[in-house]
């Protein structure tokens, strides 16, 4: 959920926070079994003389715990005052309460193009990166990859409406039985509309639409789409 990325690229900071209810488990009872209903996401975005910070943090959560948390954090350093080129930095990962809905931990560095219209209603980065994954639990492996990111943010309507989000393509490892060990090209994107109802509160939607990327132990399906109710508070 790295959305804010683009939307506050260009002011000096930004936070929100975000309550999601996933509608994933509903859509597909089988595969997505042991799916979390419930998401709360932190993010915030922070520029400097050098360039910026950028992290948001999801914690999924169950009746009685929290499930797991994942978090993104990423550094930027501009070339240049007046330059859309950057160098980016980024670590992801995270842990939970078990192998299966744990992450495993990556660092990513690479180069960072970044824009915007004359008003600043169209944002818009595009990130290519070296990722190194770490062996982080059984059953996972070192190993190198690529990640190739696109992040977008659109206000219109007055302001009333925004639209925004990102798309991710990155190699992962098979961990599909028979395919151990071979690569495979995983796809993530996940667009959000907000109304905003105020300067302070929106309601809105997210819509995870992902490939290889969904652990599916059930059957063989990897495209899944996963839509959210969501409600956001900006501070």
């Amino acid at each position: 959920m790295i959305a804010l990325m683009a939307t506050a690229a260009f002011t000096a900071n930004a936070q929100n926070i975000q309550l999601h209810y996933d509608f994933g488990r509903n859509i597909y009872p089988d595969e997505e079994d042991g799916r979390q209903k419930v998401t709360i996401t932190l993010e915030q975005f922070k520029a400097d003389k050098w360039g910026s910070w950028y992290y948001f943090v999801d914690l999924d959560l169950s009746r009685k715990f929290f499930r797991s948390a994942y978090t993104e954090i990423s550094r930027e350093f501009k070339l240049g005052k007046e330059s859309p080129f950057a160098i980016h930095a980024e670590y992801n990962g995270g842990l939970g309460r078990d192998e299966i809905r744990s992450f495993q931990h990556a660092a990513l560095l690479g180069g960072a193009y970044n824009g915007h219209n004359a008003d600043f209603s169209k944002t818009w980065s595009v990130q290519l990166m070296y990722k190194q994954f770490f062996k982080s639990y059984d059953y996972t492996s070192a190993y190198s990859s690529f990640q190739l990111t696109g992040v977008w943010g659109l206000n219109f309507a007055n302001k009333k409406c925004t639209f925004s989000g990102f798309i991710d393509f990155w190699r992962g490892e098979n961990w599909r039985p028979g395919h151990e060990g071979h690569g495979m090209l995983v796809i993530l994107t996940e667009p959000q509309f907000w109304f905003n109802a105020t300067s302070h509160f929106s309601i809105g939607s997210e819509v995870e639409i992902s490939n290889n990327f969904i652990y599916n132990t059930y059957n063989d399906k990897s495209f899944f789409i996963n839509p959210t109710l969501a409600v956001k508070w900006n501070f």
